[in-house]
């Protein structure tokens, strides 16, 4: 098999620089802002898509793995997959297919440590970037700089506590996470990590990070302290090519089971912020997977669905708080990878300038051409998503999220002869509060029942065990600063990591 390499997705030069994959896991993100990207989307054979029918979860996962992260020796990727996808972590299976309606089949990712669809690649990301510091000698401390808008960075801090040689900083958006997610970061065990709330949204908390990442001040004094940074947010290709198995063993199920026949064309409808995921299912599609329309699905920060409809990116508009905080999103990291892999660095490199300096950037109409081949962008408003909970649990009995609401309204109304997987990412727990006044036509009175007691009590859906411990944990950070001070707490901290 090939060796495959790596470079960043603005190296415009002809002499790039090319890194393995260890080495591309253990940087996370290029040094002049670009994220990397391998040098070719490996095809599969048809029999060996069709093989993945007779395959565990673990054995498709470290298949696609293996074929990028070609330094990694397939044993050894085949033992961590083991691990991270063992019933230690998914006690009921590490994904599972639930059929909706006629035309519509749910992929449920949220039955992991945390209840969210990070799980699935967290799970294993820290034990891939553990190895590439083994496979790169590296003897400093790496300190994995996470932003979140919910879901990521409680899964990074279950996934990397007290995993030697690797110390963990989540920044969230204070006013900009559920209260279940807020719970579960400020709750968190382990020596090795820490949490900060930051005054801004998930987009200030982002380029917060990145802005670190490029800082070479701080780079000096991690330097100092036996420290390197790295990132377990999906912009760390380390964290978005696990996520491209649940597309091969999902359509594997649908055959199986009989739902469809091999070779049919599936269409997918993904709940999207940050637009990794649904660039795992592209990466999945260009691989071989027998997959016919992206949906991208966002709420009514609806700067994707615009940008696939028009062919302008524009992030100059107003942002809402919204009941699916983890699509909050209005600059949308991994879109660049895409735009890399349709025109190349060079003019990637012009759309990044511009989104910089003026929130915005447009693609010609051949390449939103090209897109449309692809992609179809929609978005779901407040009211439809709780419309949608509200009447998918009662035609029938299936209780969800609302970031899967947000998909589930996209796809009922997109219209296909395919059939439809819709993803879902994260339990109806994790969201009990806005679930419940769904289910309840948008009030629920004021009392003493806390809402994941109120959900179950509606629905007699069970309540993941992690989450119905939370309120008897200690909460350890609280800690806050605004945007403009995260470098400080980074530098604050730095000398703890060499501990």
């Amino acid at each position: 098999m090939e060796n495959i390499t790596y470079q960043s997705t603005r190296d415009t030069s002809e002499n790039a620089e090319l890194l393995s994959s260890a080495q591309a896991i253990k940087q996370g993100i290029a040094p002049n802002g670009g994220l990397f990207m391998p040098s070719e989307i490996v095809a599969l054979e048809k029999e060996t898509v069709e093989s993945f029918m007779r395959q565990s979860y673990d054995e498709i996962a470290a298949h696609i793995i293996s074929l990028y992260l070609t330094d990694y020796e397939k044993s050894d990727i085949a033992d961590i997959s083991k691990k991270a996808y063992s019933k230690a972590n998914f006690p009921d299976g590490a994904a599972k297919l639930s059929k909706v309606t006629d035309k519509i089949s749910v992929l449920e990712l949220y039955h992991g440590p945390t209840s969210a669809f990070k799980d699935m690649a967290l799970s294993i990301m820290p034990l891939l970037l553990k190895k590439a510091l083994e496979l790169t000698g590296e003897k400093r401390k790496a300190l994995i700089l996470v932003a979140t808008s919910g879901d990521t960075g409680k899964a990074a801090l279950e996934g990397t506590k007290d995993i030697e040689g690797i110390n963990t900083l989540v920044f969230y958006p204070k006013n900009g996470v559920s209260e279940m997610q807020k719970l579960q970061m400020e709750t968190q065990e382990g020596g090795n990590v820490d949490v900060c709330a930051v005054e801004g949204n998930f987009d200030d908390c982002q380029t917060g990070v990145k802005n670190i990442f490029a800082d070479q001040n701080i780079k000096e004094a991690a330097e100092k302290n036996g420290v390197f940074f790295s990132s377990a947010n999906s912009i760390n290709f380390g964290r978005l090519i696990p996520q491209v198995a649940y597309y091969f063993y999902a359509y594997a199920q649908m055959a199986k089971s009989g739902e469809i026949r091999f070779g049919d064309l599936i269409d997918i409808c993904v709940p999207t912020g940050n637009f990794g995921n649904i660039l795992a299912a592209y990466i999945a599609k260009e691989m071989g997977l027998p997959a016919g329309k992206l949906v991208c699905a966002s709420n009514i920060n609806n700067v994707l669905a615009d940008f696939f409809e028009t062919g302008t990116y524009d992030a100059n508009r107003q942002f809402f708080s919204t009941m699916s905080p983890s699509m909050d999103i209005l600059i949308s990291s991994n879109l660049e990878r895409l735009l890399y892999l349709f025109e190349g660095a060079e003019k990637n490199l012009r759309y990044m300038s511009d989104l910089a300096s003026a929130g915005r950037f447009i693609v010609p109409n051949e390449v939103r051409s090209r897109l449309h081949e692809s992609f179809a962008g929609m978005f779901c408003d407040e009211t439809n998503t709780s419309a949608t909970i509200k009447k998918v649990f009662e035609s029938h009995n299936y209780l969800m999220d609302t970031h899967t609401a947000v998909a589930f309204d996209c796809a009922l109304r997109y219209s296909s002869k395919n059939k439809m997987l819709v993803v879902s990412t994260a339990s109806a727990y994790k969201f009990a509060d806005d679930v419940c006044r769904a289910l309840a036509g948008g009030t629920i009175k004021e009392s003493e029942t806390r809402p994941c007691e109120l959900l179950n009590r509606l629905t007699g859906a069970k309540i993941p065990d992690a989450l119905a411990k939370l309120e008897t944990k200690l909460k350890r950070f609280e800690n806050s600063v605004d945007v403009s001070g995260m470098k400080d707490y980074v530098i604050k901290k730095l000398s703890d990591s060499r501990k």
